[in-house]
């Protein structure tokens, strides 16, 4: 069921917030998305089957949203396909309802996009809500992955975040762009297929930004537009089900995605490396996580037959391989053994392995 409230249909850009039971960030940070779009984009509220007062709120103060009404909770992946099927723009714009956006923040994102157009996907630089001064854990200044899966951001390296100083001020290719905010052409995500929806929540834009870039498109991080994230408002950092889907969701997606002459050596790595992230859950104490990554990697492989289509798919539309901005090395051993904390260190220390070599 679809309600609309001053909706402009003929906009280009289409601002959607995915909501679930999040009345009290509606009315934080929703203010700051209508201001800082002002008449450059719809904002619109997708609502996924909340049992809180979110409609009621969006209706009655905020009256030149528009709000869609979703049955119930899909989930941050089929959620979105559910919600875009409904939006008529050019480009969609993905998100979080604990963004608050700098004012003129959809300007560089637009104008660069209408710019290039070999370039599929965005994002504005992500600062932390709490301590703007640093990047946010979730997308910082743009994502890469390494050759095992495991995912980084230019100024978020593991858990080091570094200060925003300037040093990532330039535009620049990367290999997945945070869905806490991510404007993506709708031609570009029609014709990927979206989010997969059995994901649920969690590497779900990373997965699609993978697609994306095997396939040729461009996917860059447009600092001049900046947002500031709470991160972690809906599914805080320590819970089991966000390691579950985390670990699970990482397994299908380079499954999904990996060339066939790197998957069985990643698929190995993972394991044991799997087992000892579970070990050292267990010897800290987090004997629910650990128990969440045995889960993870039984369901995966009980499941993992079910994405034989979608691989294929994906390896037949593949026209872009090696991805340049896909880490041809271990970030675990470049963080931990050679001291590579911050994303300058290991660009550094990745340019001089290539010379040695």
């Amino acid at each position: 069921m679809t309600e609309s409230k001053n909706s402009h249909t003929d906009s280009r850009i289409a601002v959607v917030i995915l909501n679930w039971n999040g009345v009290d960030m509606l009315r934080r940070f929703l203010p700051s998305v209508v201001k800082g779009c002002a008449r450059e984009a719809e904002v619109i509220v997708a609502d996924n089957g909340s049992t809180d007062a979110s409609c009621e709120v969006v209706e009655r103060e905020f009256p030149g949203v528009r709000l869609i009404r979703l049955p119930e909770n899909y989930g941050f992946a089929d959620g979105y396909n559910k919600a875009l099927a409904q939006v008529d723009a050019d480009y969609f714009v993905l998100l979080n309802s604990d963004v608050e956006v700098a004012e003129g923040w959809i300007t560089p994102l637009r104008d660069y996009m209408d710019a290039h157009p070999e370039v599929g996907a965005c994002q504005p630089k992500l600062l932390s809500q709490r301590e703007p001064e640093y990047f946010e854990y979730a997308g910082a200044c743009g994502g890469y992955i390494d050759r095992y899966g495991y995912p980084f951001c230019r100024g978020r390296l593991f858990e080091t975040v570094e200060r925003d100083e300037g040093q990532y001020d330039d535009v620049c290719p990367v290999f997945w762009a945070t869905g806490a905010a991510l404007m993506i052409r709708r031609t570009d995500w029609e014709s990927i297929g979206g989010l997969d929806g059995s994901f649920f929540a969690h590497m779900e834009e990373i997965d699609l930004c993978w697609r994306l870039r095997s396939r040729g498109r461009g996917i860059v991080c447009i600092p001049a537009s900046r947002a500031y994230h709470v991160g972690g408002a809906t599914l805080k950092k320590s819970n089991p089900r966000k390691t579950f889907l985390n670990f699970r969701n990482n397994l299908i997606m380079l499954y999904k995605n990996m060339p066939d002459g790197d998957l069985q050596r990643a698929l190995r790595v993972r394991r044991v490396l799997d087992y000892v992230a579970a070990l050292k859950f267990l010897l800290t104490g987090d004997v629910a996580d650990c128990k969440a990554v045995f889960r993870a990697r039984r369901e995966f492989r009980q499941v993992r037959s079910n994405y034989d289509a979608a691989r294929e798919e994906n390896r037949r539309l593949t026209t872009l391989h090696p991805i340049p901005e896909m880490l041809q090395g271990s970030l675990l051993w470049r963080y931990y053994a050679r001291g590579a904390k911050t994303f300058s260190r290991l660009k550094a220390f990745g340019e001089r392995m290539n010379k040695e070599s």
